[in-house]
C-alpha cells in the first residue's frame, strides 16, 4: 500500500497540529520584533531551525538523489526564504486579523499554480472547496470585532506575495518531491538555508540580542518561531502533501483564523454565530478539497 493509499485520518490529524503551530506564528513575529528587527527575526527563526536539523542532516543527504537538489533548493527558496522575510516586514504594519485573511489566499494560488504551470487536473470539488474556504475564512475575520481592516495598505501586497511563493513552493513538492521521506527531505532544505541565514546573522548584533536576558521573552518567542513553526511544522506539512495532496496541505491556511479564535476564547472573548458558521463552512471547502483525491485511490485500489 503507498502513502496515497492511507487513510486520510493521519492527514487530518497533521493538519490540525500544524494549523494550531501556525495560527501562533503571527503572534510570535509580532512579539519578536519588539526587541529584534526584521531582518533579524526573519533570517533568525530560518537559522533556528537549522540548527533543530543539524542531528539529522548528514543522514538525510544521504537519503536524496542528487537529481532531486534543485527542486529542494527551489522549496527552500520559495517554502521558508522569501516567505519569512516577507511576513516579517509585513507584520510591522499589518495587524493580524489583515494578515490571516490574506494568507487564506495560499490555497487559491496552489489551485491556479498547480493546473497552469503544473497541469494539474480541474476538479470541480477542488475548486468549490477553495471557494467555500474562502468564503468561511471571510466570516472569521470580518466579524471580529477588534481591528480595523485595510486591503489598501500597501504592506498587504507582502503577504499576498508570500502565498504565491507558497503555492509555487507546494505545488514543486508534490510534484517532484513526494516520494521522498518528509524529515530526510525538509532537514536537506535546510542544510542549504542554514549558511544563508547565519551569514546574514553576522551582519546585524543578533547574537548579542538572543543572549540578553533582559530580551527573554523576545528571544523565546523567536526560538520557538524557528523550532516550531519553521521546523517541526515543516516536517509535518510535507508528509502531509506526501499522503494526501498539495491543495488539502495547504487549505491549512483557512484554519490559522480559527487558532486565533481559540486563542481569544482563552482570553475570554466572545464568540459569534457568524465564526461557528464560518468554522464549518472552512471544514467543509476542506472536506471538498480532500473527498477527490480520496475517491481517486478507491478508484485505484479497485
Amino acid at each position: 500500500m503507498n502513502d496515497s493509499e492511507k487513510s486520510p485520518i493521519q492527514a487530518w490529524v497533521l493538519l490540525l497540529l500544524v494549523a494550531l503551530t501556525w495560527g501562533t506564528s503571527f503572534i510570535l513575529i509580532k512579539k519578536s520584533l519588539n526587541t529584534f528587527s526584521v531582518i533579524e527575526v526573519a533570517a533568525g527563526r530560518l537559522f533556528l531551525a537549522s540548527l533543530f536539523f543539524l542531528p539529522f542532516m548528514y543522514r538525510s543527504w544521504q537519503k536524496i538523489p542528487s537529481a532531486k537538489y534543485r527542486y529542494i533548493l527551489l522549496s527552500a527558496v520559495t517554502g521558508y526564504i522569501l516567505p519569512a522575510f516577507l511576513l516579517a516586514k509585513a507584520g510591522t504594519k499589518l495587524n493580524s486579523s489583515l494578515a490571516g485573511m490574506l494568507n487564506s489566499l495560499s490555497p487559491l494560488f496552489t489551485l491556479v499554480i498547480g493546473i497552469v504551470f503544473f497541469a494539474q487536473p480541474r476538479y470541480l470539488l477542488k475548486i468549490a472547496g477553495v471557494l467555500l474556504g474562502l468564503l468561511g475564512s471571510s466570516f472569521l475575520i470580518f466579524s471580529k470585532s477588534t481591528g480595523s481592516l485595510n486591503i489598501a495598505n500597501p504592506y498587504a501586497f507582502l503577504v499576498l506575495m508570500a502565498t504565491l511563493v507558497y503555492g509555487i513552493n507546494v505545488n514543486t513538492i508534490a510534484r517532484h518531491l513526494s516520494k521522498l521521506p518528509s524529515l530526510a527531505m525538509t532537514a536537506v532544505t535546510f542544510m542549504f538555508i542554514g549558511p544563508l541565514a547565519l551569514i546574514v546573522l553576522l551582519s546585524t548584533d543578533f547574537f548579542p540580542k538572543i543572549v540578553d536576558s533582559n530580551h527573554a521573552q523576545s528571544s523565546f518567542c523567536l526560538a520557538s518561531l524557528g523550532m516550531l513553526s519553521s521546523g517541526v511544522a515543516a516536517v509535518l506539512f510535507n508528509r502531509i502533501v506526501q499522503i494526501a495532496s498539495g491543495l488539502f496541505a495547504i487549505s491549512v491556511t483557512y484554519l490559522i483564523p480559527i487558532v486565533a479564535i481559540g486563542w481569544g476564547l482563552a482570553d475570554g472573548e466572545r464568540i459569534s454565530f457568524q465564526q461557528y458558521l464560518g468554522m464549518g463552512i472552512i471544514l467543509m471547502g476542506i472536506y471538498l478539497v480532500n473527498r477527490r483525491e480520496a475517491s481517486r485511490s478507491n478508484v485505484a485500489r479497485n
